[in-house]
């Protein structure tokens, strides 16, 4: 039997008996139960709730993460206390990304530079002519105030010869009996008598002698020395409240931000995360940033910029500062805790930002058009050239106004095509008229059909420019995208196309016109912005009735407004954007008129001021705009009196039922067409030339105002062949429409 180790100093050792040496009852050739044999220390330990932390000193294994030996049991931490290590690649990329600019951001732009400078130079001009201005009536105040001066300059000169200042401690010490102090006081009153006595006679004979000198001297110089002495007479003489220069700017009263206003400001809102004992990090010193203070911050973990953002009304308020002031915004970029928040100086719904090209000869699209301004007084550019534009706002809010500003952008540039809808009626784009290939203002249903029959157009003109496109030479068109000089030749056909429909909603609405208009509006906005065509809508009602979701949805550049709610912040900025903080809600109802949240134009959303141009000034551009267009030979259409053709009266329904032969029930949707065409080649002439699905398509989209559907329909060839599946109508179809639209007019009739 093997030996049992005993204990040692008192201690039981770890040991485990081996069961293959130790046998059981009847042993190892025994096959009934055994008893297994456990050590006592190791029934101790599972007792135990928690396992030992100091195990016996056996089998030490490395530790991978500090090299050290790792003892049986023992618990190894994670994050093990001290300093980790650091990658100190990434630290530098961190701080390389983060670094500020040596040279400032004013000065890396020329624009914002020249305007800098600029404001500079009007500030000092002004300056200096308010002042010259105002030199006579300085000249008068010091005259009146030198009498006053030369009294106060001889009491001065009395006062301090005779060391009349000390005169009243000299004074307290006789009062209190202190014949020590008082003879101290007087014997160094006589030392500074004494002394000033020679300095006050060297100063009267010096004046005496340069009076004389004066007095002989040529008649200029007699007037600027007496010039001097009232000058400086004036100025000893002057009340302390009343300054002699007047100040030409008022000083500002507005605080300067500093950190400690900021945390105050943020610890109110009422934020959860947001309090007194917040970790609110500046990630930046607070700086002047144009006509304000920016602070760049980190909020406490898990606090987003959309909760400063809802809360805007309430931060103004700490900060003690108008709305209109006040404009945080989020740098998603880094994370989306980083709040970027501007102070300006002034209310941004006061000032109108003036139109940039107001005075302009010309512009070119391709660059963008100058759309307004932020609120830090920056420029800001719309690309109009292969993107679509939506305007939504309530009424009254400063949509037109923000149309007009792309509007007169748009027209002068000779070579855009411009068609203009102003489906109000009020003629705010009247100015306009003169201008545009194609123009419409009212919200009759001759407007409205108008229209909708230019969307129809445009469709047509994107078929037609994408196989003119498709013609060009990669070396002329690598992109297949219209640029500018693709635009000059105008051979081409392929000049920039803008057409602005104001209040669409009113057209998309339409219980006739409305359903087409909003898939051709989808087709246009999809393919046309690569082939130069524009379109910009405005509406005051975004609903899912008044602005079909595949318009909505597929805009690249929007412009939102004051709105009344989230459904149609979302329906203007984009799905989730309320979610996401951009919120056009927040904006104060006719006092932030004008401004709005810009999205699609730039890389983060912006808030903008749209620049304001009144019908006068509008009417300024488009008469320089069309003098530039005369010139250059690029008017056309409605601008120099082309009416279009009335279409020709017909009955389509009419004209189906006289073309179907009798005992056809089902006829393809091509071969209804070419008999339409023989039938009235002037109508249905141009149905019959197109190819394919879109010679089909003709009838379809005709036939769905009418409630009739097209589809798959058996049927041979006219000359004869295999019969197949094409796309048809039911000859059942078209009787029973009829029917019911006479019924309807003769039910009209009668009544």
């Amino acid at each position: 039997m093997t030996d049992i180790p005993t204990e040692t100093n008192g201690h039981r050792p770890n040991w485990t008996p081996d069961l293959t040496t130790i046998p059981e009852q009847g042993g190892p050739a025994d096959d009934g139960p055994r008893a297994e044999v456990v050590s006592i220390d190791s029934a101790r330990d599972r007792r135990h709730p928690y396992p030992p932390t100091v195990p016996a000193k056996t089998n030490p294994a490395p530790d991978s993460s500090t090299g050290g030996p790792v003892l049986e049991g023992e618990v190894v931490r994670v994050d093990s206390p001290g300093e980790a290590d650091r990658d100190w690649r990434a630290e530098l990329a961190e701080k390389s990304r983060t670094r500020r600019p040596i040279v400032p951001l004013w000065l890396r732009s020329r624009r914002e530079a020249l305007d800098t400078l600029k404001w500079a130079g009007e500030y000092s001009a002004y300056v200096a002519g308010y002042q010259l201005t105002r030199t006579p009536l300085y000249a008068g105040r010091l005259a009146a105030r030198s009498p006053r001066g030369l009294v106060r300059l001889i009491a001065g000169m009395v006062k301090w010869t005779f060391d009349l200042e000390g005169e009243p401690v000299r004074l307290s010490a006789v009062q209190k009996a202190d014949p020590e102090a008082y003879l101290k006081l007087s014997r160094q009153r006589d030392s500074r008598v004494r002394l000033r006595v020679w300095v006050a006679g060297i100063t009267l004979v010096t004046l005496l002698i340069a009076g004389i000198l004066v007095a002989t001297a040529a008649t200029a110089v007699q007037w600027s020395a007496l010039a001097v002495a009232l000058a400086v007479l004036g100025v000893i003489g002057k009340p302390a409240d009343r300054p002699l220069i007047d100040r030409a700017v008022l000083p500002t009263r507005v605080e300067k931000l500093t950190s400690d206003i900021v945390v105050r400001a943020l610890t109110v809102l009422g934020v959860s995360g947001l309090n007194a004992k917040a970790d609110v990090n500046f990630v930046a010193p607070i700086t002047r940033d144009g006509p304000g203070w920016r602070a760049d911050l980190d909020l406490p973990y898990g606090v987003t910029v959309a909760d400063v953002l809802d809360k805007r009304h309430r931060l103004a308020s700490g900060l003690r500062r108008p709305l209109g002031c006040i404009w945080p915004e989020g740098d998603p970029a880094i994370h989306e805790g980083r709040l970027i928040l501007w102070v300006g100086d002034r209310d941004l719904s006061k000032p109108l930002i003036p139109f940039t090209l107001a005075k302009a000869a010309r512009h070119d699209v391709f660059k963008g058009i100058p759309f307004g301004a932020d609120p830090r007084g920056r420029t800001i550019t719309v690309p109009l050239i292969q993107h679509n534009v939506l305007m939504g706002s309530q009424p009254g809010q400063g949509k037109t106004g923000a149309v007009r500003a792309l509007a007169c952008g748009v027209a002068l540039d000779p070579t855009v095509e411009m068609w203009v809808h102003e489906l109000k009626g009020t003629g705010d784009l009247d100015p306009l008229e003169k201008v545009s290939h194609r123009f419409v203002s009212g919200i009759q249903d001759e407007a409205i059909a108008y229209a909708a029959e230019s969307l129809s157009l445009l469709c047509k003109e994107v078929m037609r420019r994408a196989e003119a496109l498709k013609k060009l030479p990669p070396d002329l068109c690598p992109d297949k995208r219209v640029t500018r000089q693709i635009a000059d030749i105008r051979s081409l056909g392929l000049h920039p196309l803008a057409a602005i429909f104001d209040e669409c909603q009113n057209l998309f609405a339409h219980p006739e016109y409305g359903e087409q208009a909003g898939k051709d509006a989808e087709f246009l906005i999809k393919l046309g912005r690569a082939l130069g065509v524009v379109l910009i809508l405005a509406t005051q009602r975004p609903d899912k009735r008044s602005l079909p979701t595949g318009v909505s949805a597929n805009v690249s550049i929007r412009f939102c407004l004051r709105v009344g709610g989230q459904v149609e912040n979302d329906m203007i900025l984009g799905t989730s954007s309320y979610q996401n903080g951009i919120r056009a809600t927040t904006f104060v109802p006719e006092a932030d008129a004008g401004i709005g949240y810009l999205v699609g134009a730039g890389p983060v959303p912006k808030v903008v001021k749209a620049a304001y141009l009144n019908t006068p000034a509008t009417q300024q551009i488009a008469d320089r705009a069309y003098a530039l267009r005369t010139g250059a030979g690029t008017l056309t259409g409605h601008a120099i009196g082309e009416q279009p053709e009335a279409a020709p009266s017909y009955d389509l329904l009419a004209d189906i039922a006289a073309v179907l032969q009798p005992g056809e029930a089902k006829v393809w949707n091509e071969t209804v067409v070419d008999r339409l065409a023989e039938l009235r080649a002037d109508v249905y002439g141009p149905w019959a030339e197109q190819e394919g699905p879109a010679k089909t398509a003709q009838l379809t989209n005709a036939l769905k105002p009418y409630g009739i559907k097209t589809g798959q329909v058996w049927g041979t060839p006219a000359g004869g062949g295999k019969g197949a599946n094409r796309i048809g109508i039911v000859r059942e179809d078209i009787l029973t429409a009829i029917t019911e639209r006479d019924g309807k007019k003769g039910s009209g009739t009668g009544s």
